[in-house]
């Protein structure tokens, strides 16, 4: 699933490839938003973690969960 996350001040959104569903980014997140002084934090599919200050968030849209066809997809 894709994650666009954008950071307050800052031009570009930053896009994460991830494994997780959609509920359980919104649960991550709500525990971010939740705790004190709290940070969001995605680990993609290669295995980088990022993490955003909860305070320098702007929005996080989460894209939809699809499974991708794997090989050529053309008909004869």
């Amino acid at each position: 699933m894709e994650v666009k996350i954008a950071v307050r001040s800052v031009h570009r959104e930053l896009v994460v490839e991830t494994e997780l569903s959609a509920d359980q980014v919104e649960e991550e997140l709500r525990k971010a938003l939740a705790a004190d002084r709290g940070v969001f934090s995605l680990t993609d599919v290669k295995g980088r973690r990022v993490v955003v200050p909860v305070s320098a968030l702007g929005f996080v849209e989460l894209g939809e969960e699809e499974t991708r066809p794997v090989g050529f997809g053309g008909t004869l």
